[in-house]
C-alpha cells in the first residue's frame, strides 16, 4: 500500500478522461486537477487527441498561450455554439463604436461650449450684430432663421427649395 504522501491527484485532463496521469502528462501544467471544467468544456469542443497533437508541436514556452486560447474560445463555443468568440468580439466591437460616437458628441459639445464661452467673452466689432445661436437669449431676425445675409445680396432664384411657400416662417433668408 503506497503512502498518502506520495500520492498526487491527477491533472484535470486525466481526471476527465479517466486515465492514470503519468508524470510526463502534457496537460497537467496546464489543467490543474482544481479546474476540471477548463478541460471538459476543451475536450468537448477540440478533442483530447487534438489538443495533444497541438501542444506536442509547439514549443514548451507557447503552450501555455495556446491551451488559454482554446479554453477561451471552448467555453465561448459552449456559451454560443454558433458564434463562439466572434460574436463576443462583435459585441465588443458594436460597444466600441457606440462610445466612440458618445466621446465625438461629447468632445463636440465640448468644443462648442468653450467657442461660445471664447465668442462671448470677446468684444463685438464696431457695426456687428452679435447674435450667440447657443446663448440663453435666442432671437430671431428678419430671415427667420439665425443666420442673417446681408440686405444688399441676392439670391440667384427667386424662390428656395425649403422656403418655397414664400410664407416668411423658418429656413434661410429672404431675397
Amino acid at each position: 500500500m503506497a503512502s498518502s504522501s506520495s500520492y498526487t491527484s491527477p491533472c484535470a485532463a486525466c481526471k476527465v478522461l479517466r486515465r492514470k496521469c503519468i508524470p510526463g502528462c502534457i496537460f497537467a501544467p496546464y489543467f490543474p486537477p482544481e479546474d476540471p471544467q477548463k478541460f471538459a468544456n476543451v475536450h468537448k469542443i477540440f478533442g483530447a487527441s487534438n489538443v495533444t497533437k497541438l501542444l506536442n508541436e509547439l514549443l514548451p514556452h507557447q503552450r501555455e498561450d495556446a491551451v488559454n486560447s482554446l479554453a477561451y474560445e471552448a467555453e465561448a463555443r459552449v456559451r454560443d455554439p454558433v458564434y463562439g468568440c466572434v460574436g463576443a468580439i462583435s459585441f465588443l466591437q458594436k460597444q466600441v463604436e457606440r462610445l466612440q460616437k458618445e466621446v465625438d458628441s461629447a468632445n463636440s459639445d465640448l468644443i462648442q461650449y468653450a467657442c461660445n464661452e471664447i465668442q462671448s467673452s470677446l468684444p463685438a466689432p464696431p457695426g456687428v450684430n452679435s447674435v450667440h445661436p447657443m446663448g440663453p437669449t435666442r432671437q430671431r431676425h428678419e430671415g427667420g432663421g439665425f443666420y442673417q445675409t446681408p440686405s444688399s445680396f441676392q439670391f440667384p432664384y427667386s424662390t428656395l427649395p425649403w422656403n418655397e411657400d414664400n410664407s416668411g416662417g423658418g429656413g434661410g433668408g429672404n431675397n
